[in-house]
């Protein structure tokens, strides 16, 4: 091998005022570039590359099949890309992996976090709480919003992941949260990975049961808000149910 092959330059060789964490200190967090926040996150680069190169190369992953002029692409492979996908990257690892994921985490449960418990007075209340953490995810969550009864949220309980249907959404694990906390109501929710809210026959048949399960256990279904990319549909709204 040359002595051109084994030279690199490091994030330690650059200027100061070029290195992403003194750029931080000095200018703010929002001054940065994605590539270069996510460079502080995962720290180290690799052999061949530096942090901000191999960051600038994870977020290139996720524009390969992107629509032109679609935006933020980088940062949504993030959220749909498993820890075992991102872990097998050259450069990346487990643990890189592991902290770009519970950083995504974070993000998305700030998104939806508030001082005061929200109140879901609608179907549009239920997907602007939801809309971020759901709209980008690459297969089906089914989750349920567990309401007082001034509508208020007590928690929003994950159910299942995968494709809907009557196996994975029993009523006994739809109102097995609800009844714990005495909720009032609940609003079903769950996601189209195509980014197309429309109900399928199946969701219409699972909402139907279900909404006949909460009947009989005095726990009233609400609503179920489907969430598609930055769309949703109510089967309520649509009289499905």
């Amino acid at each position: 091998m040359s002595r051109a092959n084994e030279y690199r330059i490091t994030l330690k060789d650059y200027p100061a005022h070029e290195r992403p964490r003194e750029r931080l200190f000095s200018l703010g967090a929002s001054s940065l570039s994605d590539a270069e926040l996510l460079a502080i996150l995962i720290g180290t680069g690799s052999t061949a590359q530096t942090a901000v190169e191999l960051s600038r190369q994870l977020l290139r992953l996720g524009e390969a099949n992107a629509a032109p002029g679609d935006q933020g692409v980088g940062l949504r492979y993030l959220v749909a890309a498993a820890v075992e996908e991102l872990s097998q990257l050259p450069g990346i690892g487990p643990a890189k992996a592991a902290r770009i994921k519970a950083a995504v985490e974070l993000g998305r449960r700030l998104a939806t976090c508030t001082a005061n418990r929200p109140a879901v007075n609608s179907p549009a209340d239920a997907a602007a709480l939801l809309m971020e953490s759901m709209r980008h995810l690459d297969r089906e969550h089914f989750n349920t919003l567990i309401l007082n009864t001034k509508n208020q949220v007590l928690a929003i309980e994950p159910v299942s992941v995968g494709s809907l249907n009557s196996s994975l959404v029993h009523p006994r694990e739809i109102f097995k949260a609800p009844l714990r906390r005495s909720a009032a109501a609940v609003v079903l929710t769950h996601n189209h990975p195509s980014g197309d809210p429309t109900p399928s026959p199946e969701d219409v048949e699972v909402t139907r049961r279900l909404v006949e399960a909460g009947r009989i256990l005095g726990i009233e279904v609400l609503d179920h808000v489907i969430i598609g990319d930055n769309r949703y549909c109510s089967l309520r709204e649509r009289g499905l149910m």
